[in-house]
């Protein structure tokens, strides 16, 4: 589209200038062919110009197609070289300023466009590290704060003003700001006053603050370097050095908060980071009673990711599940790597009710697709996450432990799924509901339709078995004779070697195991090919599409689980 605009204004340029020839003609020239050729030309304009943004030109050629639309209606009765010259000058007379008005309305269209491209390049070019962040212009001088405020808009920046100390306590307190300007000379009162505020408050000592002065005292900037301040800009100034200087402030904060409090394998926040912001949001609470939850996460069976595909498949599981987590926050939102495959989150004014129903829907994406993928293979998780709602009766170390065990509850309950923290709860693991030594199953799906493979192992994830996948006859069968597979959900019709082909050759060759049990699926129906199936040790037969409630019972059933 934008590429199209200053197509079309080369386009239009060219038109106007034909107009104004047109309508500059000598007086023996006025005819209806050239009538004509006019009334083409703005019926035109009304037409296109719109469909490219330019509305004023559109409306503008709009109210010339009336003034020259009786050209059109002469066109079947008058020869068009006879000379119309009163009906002519008298539609002339009426296009004069509307004329005028269209290539004045260019005129601005082509500034507009160039203005826009150099905010552009502005942007294009700023640093990136303007994106994202936001800035706070505390300035009394309406014109100076403005200007700032644009510039640093076009720079990239989110920016909020205020013109005093009360509103910008107010702004200080509604949102999250990554860095402070702040004009020292102010009334009633003077920037001094937010000090105290800014350093005092555990949610705001940490973010930048860059003074803005008239006043070049040395007692001026010896103080507010003791109050805290980050950097000291004397006015006047040039904008660029100001600019460089926030850059450079913001830069070495991230850098920082990146090495100090971000987990270097998921980019979350780490620990530390947890222990003192939840302090923060504690303290927030106790000035602005709201709701508030916290979540723990625990990845379902992620040890045997780990010891059957490698730690580094466990790792891709970790930024992946990482990944979905922080897809769904909101930006008042918490996220921390607890430890190993452990998660919690912090969900300020979200009752426990709402939490149990927030993280339940993300749950469901995690169940529908994989959350990693390595060369081409797809890996599924599930996760068990315990919620409880922040009360002040509780320390944080009894709200961190209550989430805890809600979570190990949910564990107990067969994994997969959230439970809310009720009084009573233990995180104690039952011994007869988790015996000491759980047997894992294995199932192995041989079906040469990938997506068929990823929906089953999705549907399946949640029982206590491992996955295998083979992708045609030939490597099903070379994973069934070199290692132990419990259950085999075969496809009837594969390339290489089809699932009866496959049984036949296991059959002649004695090699099928006694405990391995057989799952066949297949599209078609027919009589022979269940027999035949049942004849070379099928188990149990499904038709496609087949309903995936009745095929985790019928794994239930082959596998003897619970």
């Amino acid at each position: 589209m934008k590429e199209g605009r200053r197509k079309y204004m080369v386009v239009l340029r060219t038109q106007l200038e034909q107009l104004a020839e047109l309508s500059s003609m000598e007086e023996d020239q006025t005819t209806l062919d050239t009538a004509l050729r006019l009334y083409r030309l703005v019926h035109t304009l009304k037409g296109s110009a719109p469909m490219f943004g330019f509305i004023r030109i559109g409306t503008i050629a709009e109210k010339l197609v009336r003034l020259w639309e009786w050209a059109q209606d002469k066109e079947q009765t008058v020869p068009k070289d006879i000379s119309i010259k009163g009906e002519f000058q008298t539609a002339l007379m009426g296009s004069s300023t509307l004329m005028q008005q269209l290539s004045m309305e260019l005129d601005i269209y082509e500034q507009e466009y160039d203005l826009d491209e150099q905010q552009e390049q502005i942007v294009k070019h700023a640093p990136a590290i303007a994106l994202g962040s936001r800035l706070l212009v505390i300035d009394d001088d309406e014109v100076l704060r403005s200007y700032l405020v644009r510039r640093f808009k076009i720079e990239g920046y989110e920016v909020d003003e205020a013109n005093d100390v009360p509103n910008a306590q107010k702004l200080l307190r509604e949102y999250t700001y990554d860095l402070i300007l702040l004009d020292l000379m102010m009334h009633p009162q003077s920037g001094y006053e937010l000090f105290e505020f800014v350093k005092e408050d555990p949610t705001l000592k940490w973010v930048p603050l860059v003074v803005l002065s008239g006043r070049s005292h040395i007692h001026d900037k010896v103080r507010c370097f003791y109050l805290g301040a980050d950097d000291f800009i004397t006015k006047p100034f040039q904008y660029e050095e100001l600019s460089a200087r926030i850059y450079s402030l913001l830069k070495r904060t991230k850098d920082f908060e990146q090495m100090a409090f971000r987990d270097p394998l998921t980019g979350v926040y780490n620990r530390r980071f947890f222990d003192h912001q939840i302090q923060v949001e504690l303290q927030r609470v106790a000035r602005y009673p709201a709701s508030m939850s916290l979540v723990f996460i625990d990845i379902d069976r992620f040890k045997s990711i780990n010891d059957t595909y490698g730690h580094h498949i466990g790792d891709l599981v970790l930024q992946g599940l990482a990944h979905l987590l922080q897809n769904h926050l909101r930006t008042t939102d918490m996220l921390a790597r607890f430890g190993g495959e452990e998660f919690v989150i912090v969900l300020p004014g979200t009752s426990g009710p709402e939490a149990v129903r927030w993280i339940e829907s993300v749950l469901e994406h995690a169940r529908v697709g994989p959350v990693a993928q390595n060369e081409g293979q797809p890996f599924h998780i599930t996760f068990s996450a315990g919620v409880c709602e922040w009360s002040k009766e509780m320390t944080v170390e009894e709200w961190i432990k209550y989430s805890d065990d809600a979570m190990y509850a949910a564990k107990q309950k067969g994994r997969n799924g959230v439970l809310l923290y009720s009084k009573g709860m233990s995180a104690v693991v039952a011994p007869e509901l988790v015996p000491l030594k759980e047997r894992r199953k294995t199932i192995l799906i041989a079906d040469d339709d990938r997506i068929l493979r990823s929906i089953l192992i999705s549907k399946l994830q949640h029982l206590p078995v491992d996955f295998l996948e083979a992708v045609d006859g030939e490597d099903a069968y070379a994973i069934l004779t070199k290692q132990p597979v419990d259950l085999c959900i075969l496809d009837g019709l594969m390339p290489k070697l089809d699932g009866f082909e496959m049984l036949e050759r296991m059959k002649e060759e004695s090699s099928k195991p006694e405990s391995l049990r057989i799952l066949m699926l297949s599209g078609r129906s027919r009589e022979e090919d269940l027999t035949r199936g049942l004849q070379l040790g099928v188990d149990t037969y499904m038709h496609k599409p087949f309903s995936m409630v009745e095929l985790e019972v019928k794994v239930k059933q082959q596998l003897e689980l619970t």
